[in-house]
């Protein structure tokens, strides 16, 4: 499966948003995952932020992949935006971030976390498909390039 669409919601998809710095941003998607999957957003921002002092989920390319267990959830979910302008994010790459997939998973969600991880990190590894999220105009464009499966996009 190579749409993502059962790890976002439509209200999880984020446009043009504007964030000073990682921080900043961690908040902004904690709330927004907040007000989709009633999470608290303090936790959510809390895990992050542990998370990422292993090492950046910015994995070169413009693109983030920040992740965490959340206590509470029981099925993974996400959140996705496209910055208005590039944050620093300590990426492999030194670049700055522009597109950010975070991913929430259940704290027992071992093996599900790195599935739904990797499949993530192989769709926003693909410099065609970041190419078009960079170049989408609008939220339900952004949307439909994620949830679209590759199989159909080829017909």
């Amino acid at each position: 499966m190579t749409d993502l669409s059962d790890l976002l919601l439509p209200e999880t998809v984020l446009e043009r948003l504007a964030a000073a710095n990682k921080k900043a941003l961690f908040q902004q998607l904690a709330v927004a995952a907040s007000a989709a999957y009633g999470l608290d957003a303090a936790i959510v921002v809390e895990r992050l932020v542990a998370r990422e002092k292993l090492g950046s989920t910015g994995f070169g390319g413009g693109v983030a992949t920040p992740h965490a267990k959340i206590p509470g959830l029981n099925h993974v979910v996400a959140v996705f935006a496209k910055l208005a302008q590039p944050i620093d994010f300590n990426a492999v790459d030194d670049l700055p971030v522009d597109i950010v997939f975070m991913l929430l998973s259940p704290v027992d969600a071992g093996a599900v976390h790195l599935k739904a991880l990797a499949r993530v990190s192989r769709r926003l590894r693909e410099r065609g498909f970041v190419d078009k999220l960079r170049g989408a105009a609008s939220r339900d464009a952004l949307y439909a390039l994620l949830t679209a499966d590759e199989a159909r996009d080829a017909a």
